[in-house]
C-alpha cells in the first residue's frame, strides 16, 4: 500500500504556469529570468498559503536551467532553505553569510530562501545588512514573510518586493475541481465553493480541507456531505429564514433559529451569515453585479429567483439591522434576545414601510387606508353617545358602512346646526398574526347621512403640548420678521452715558425678573459706543457670547425704544484674556477678596480656616 501524500504536497506546482491565482508575480518573475534581469534579492510578502515559498522553489531551479541542462534537474545542492523562526539569531546568520562566499559547483546561481524572515532579531537584521546590499554575483536571497509590517526598513529598502494576494474563491474552486477530477472524484460545484470559501484565500488550506472532506464522503463529493463535516451553515438555511421574513412568519422564524442554536451554531454566527445573504440577493438585483456573487451555478439560480421576491429598499434596511445586531453581539448581555428582537424587526419591515407611506399620504382629499383593530367597534365609549343607525341589506353586502371620525366630532362641536359633512368609509376584514383586523377607507360623499348625538366634555390644551410650543415659536418668528419701512424710522442721537444708563436698567429688569444668567452676561463688561450706532462689549469665553446673542432682541428693541434710534446695532468680541478678570474657583475668589481687603487673610490665618 502506497504512502498517503496530501494534496498540498502532491499537488504542489513545479512551474509557474500551474501557480494559482498569482499571474501578474509569475510573469514578472519569467520575464525577468529570461532578460537576465533578475533582482540579486527578493522579498515575497502575502498571506499564508498563497504560493510564496513555492514559487521561491521554482524560481531557484529555473534560474539555474538552460538549453543543455535536464529539465527535471531540481538542483537541491544549490537551494539553501533556512526557517529563521528557530534560526533567528546572529551566529546563525553570519554561518550564512560564511557560506555565501563559495560558489556553486553546479549551476550558475546560489538561492538562499528565508522562510518566515519577519522572526529575526534586531541584531541579525543588522548583521545581515551588508551581505544583502552587496551579495556576491553568484548569490541570490529570497525572503519569504507574511508580515512585512515587521521587517526594518533597511532591510525593505534592499530587496525587491512582490505582494501575493489572497486567492480568488472562483481560482479556488476551478483548481479543486481540476484536482478532483484527476483523483476521479464526483464534485458538485457548490461544494467546491463552500471549500474555496471556507479556505478563505489560502490555497493550502483549501487542498487540506478537500483531503479532509473526501475522507468523510469517499469519492462522491455534495454539498450536504461538505457543509456537515465543515459544520458551516448551508445556503437552504438562509433562504429558508429569508422566506420566512417575507411572509412575516415571526413564530417559524423564532423556531428556525432555535433548530439552529440547537444544531451547534452560536446566534453571531447565524445573523453575520444573513448580512452576507441580504448583501448576496442585493448583488442579484443588477445583471452588471452577479459577477460579484462568489458561489456555484446551482445557488445562484435560488438567489437569483428569491431576489425577484424582494427590493432594494427592504434589502438596504435588512442589511442595517443585521449589521447592527453583528456589531452590538459581543456588548450584548442577553446575545440571543438581541439575535431574535432583530428577527422580529426583519419581519416587520415592510409592514412598517406600508404604515409611513400611508400616513405620508394622507394630505390628499380622500384620505388612504388604515388598519384597525376589529374589535375596536365593540368597545363602548363613556365620554360619548353614538345614535345607532340601520345598515340596510345592499350595505351590508358592499361592505360600507357609516363611521363617525374625529373630524365629524370637531365639526359637531362648532356648527350651530350640529351638523357635519358626511364621511363615508368602506371597511375590509382580513387576519394577521391571529389578530382580526378591519381596514377602513375614508371618502367624501355629499349624500347625506343620520344625524349623531354627541356628548363630550370640554377639552383642554396643556400649555406644554407640542401644539401651543409649536404655535408660540411661530409667533415669535413672526414677531421678529416683520417687515418695517426704514425710511420713517427715528434716527436720534445719544451719547454713551445715555446708552450705558439705559443698558443698566434693562439689566436689572433682567435680575428682576429672574433671568439671572443673562443679567449676569450682559454685566460681565461695560458697553462702548463706536461708530454709526454700533454698541461694542468684549466677552471672556464663546459660551456667553451665545447665548446673548440667542436673547438679544428684547435687548435691542428696549435700547431703541429708550434712546429713540431705530438703527443701533451690537457687535460682540471674544477675548479670553479678560477671564481673568473674574473669579471662578474657590481660590481665585479668595484672592479677589483678599485683594479688597487684605485683613481677610488675617482672618484666616488666626481661625486655622480652609479655602
Amino acid at each position: 500500500m502506497e504512502p498517503f501524500i496530501v494534496s498540498a504536497r502532491k499537488y504542489r506546482p513545479q512551474t509557474f504556469k500551474d501557480v494559482v491565482g498569482q499571474q501578474a508575480i509569475t510573469n514578472t518573475l519569467t520575464n525577468a529570468i529570461d532578460n537576465d534581469h533578475l533582482a540579486q534579492a527578493l522579498l515575497f510578502t502575502g498571506p499564508r498559503g498563497v504560493g510564496k515559498t513555492t514559487c521561491a522553489r521554482i524560481l531557484a531551479k529555473q534560474i539555474n536551467q538552460d538549453g543543455r541542462t535536464d529539465q527535471e534537474e531540481d538542483f537541491a545542492f544549490n537551494i539553501f532553505e533556512l526557517d529563521a523562526a528557530s534560526n533567528n539569531s546572529v551566529d546563525d546568520i553570519r554561518e550564512l553569510t560564511s557560506q555565501v562566499r563559495i560558489p556553486p559547483q553546479v549551476g550558475k546561481y546560489k538561492v538562499y530562501i528565508i522562510d518566515e524572515v519577519h522572526m529575526l532579531s534586531q541584531a541579525a537584521f543588522n548583521a545581515f545588512l551588508k551581505t544583502l546590499e552587496e551579495p556576491p554575483a553568484h548569490a541570490i536571497f529570497i525572503l519569504a514573510t507574511t508580515e512585512k509590517h515587521k521587517i526594518i526598513p533597511t532591510i525593505l529598502s534592499r530587496c525587491q518586493i512582490f505582494d501575493f494576494k489572497r486567492i480568488t474563491v472562483k481560482d479556488a474552486a476551478e483548481y479543486l475541481k481540476y484536482i478532483a477530477e484527476n483523483q476521479e472524484i464526483e464534485a458538485e460545484d457548490d461544494a467546491l465553493h463552500i471549500i474555496a470559501q471556507k479556505a478563505d484565500g489560502a490555497m493550502r488550506d483549501a487542498l487540506s480541507i478537500f483531503d479532509r472532506v473526501v475522507s468523510y464522503s469517499g469519492k462522491k463529493l455534495t454539498r450536504k456531505a461538505v457543509t456537515e463535516n465543515l459544520n458551516v451553515l448551508d445556503y437552504d438555511t438562509y433562504f429558508a429564514a429569508t422566506d420566512l421574513i417575507l411572509k412575516h412568519d415571526i413564530p417559524g422564524l423564532l423556531i428556525l433559529f432555535n433548530e439552529t442554536l440547537a444544531r451547534g451554531f452560536d446566534g453571531h454566527h447565524f445573523i453575520s451569515g444573513l448580512a452576507s445573504h441580504f448583501r448576496d440577493l442585493m448583488v442579484c438585483l443588477h445583471p452588471n453585479t452577479i459577477a460579484l456573487l462568489e458561489v456555484g451555478e446551482e445557488a445562484k439560480k435560488h438567489y437569483s429567483e428569491q431576489s425577484k421576491k424582494t427590493s432594494s429598499s427592504f434589502l438596504l434596511s435588512a442589511i442595517d439591522l443585521a449589521n447592527d445586531c453583528d456589531i452590538n453581539y459581543k456588548s450584548s448581555k442577553n446575545q440571543r434576545l438581541l439575535v431574535e428582537l432583530t428577527l422580529m424587526k426583519l419581519a416587520s419591515i415592510d409592514f412598517d414601510g406600508e404604515k409611513k407611506k400611508s400616513e405620508s399620504l394622507g394630505n390628499g382629499r380622500n384620505k388612504p387606508d388604515f388598519i384597525i383593530p376589529a374589535s375596536f367597534y365593540k368597545v363602548s365609549r363613556p365620554t360619548t353617545e353614538v345614535k345607532e343607525t340601520k345598515v340596510n341589506e345592499s350595505q351590508a353586502k358592499t361592505g360600507h358602512t357609516e363611521v363617525p371620525t374625529t373630524q365629524s366630532v370637531v365639526e359637531e362641536e362648532h356648527t350651530s346646526q350640529n351638523q357635519a359633512s358626511p364621511v363615508h368609509t368602506s371597511t375590509q376584514t382580513h387576519k394577521s398574526d391571529g389578530n382580526e383586523y378591519v381596514n377602513v377607507a375614508q371618502e367624501s360623499n355629499p349624500a347625506p347621512r343620520a344625524k349623531i348625538n354627541l356628548k363630550t366634555t370640554e377639552r383642554r390644551v396643556s400649555g406644554l403640548s407640542l401644539s401651543s410650543l409649536k404655535a408660540k415659536k411661530e409667533h415669535q418668528q413672526n414677531k421678529k420678521e416683520d417687515v418695517i419701512d426704514e425710511s420713517n424710522l427715528p434716527k436720534a442721537n445719544f451719547t454713551e452715558e445715555e446708552m450705558q444708563k439705559h443698558w443698566a436698567d434693562f439689566v436689572d429688569i433682567l435680575d428682576n425678573d429672574g433671568r439671572k444668567i443673562l443679567a449676569s452676561n450682559l454685566h460681565s463688561d461695560v458697553p462702548k459706543l463706536t461708530d454709526n450706532f454700533t454698541i461694542w462689549i468684549e466677552l471672556p469665553n464663546g459660551t456667553m457670547k451665545k447665548e446673548i446673542e440667542r436673547e438679544k432682541y428684547d435687548l435691542m428693541e428696549y435700547l431703541k425704544l429708550k434712546l429713540n434710534n431705530h438703527f443701533i446695532q451690537l457687535r460682540i468680541t471674544v477675548n479670553e484674556a479678560t477671564a481673568k478678570k473674574f473669579a471662578f474657583t474657590p481660590e481665585e475668589k479668595y484672592m479677589k477678596l483678599r485683594e479688597k481687603n487684605p485683613a481677610i487673610d488675617l482672618l484666616r490665618k488666626e481661625f486655622d480656616l480652609d479655602i
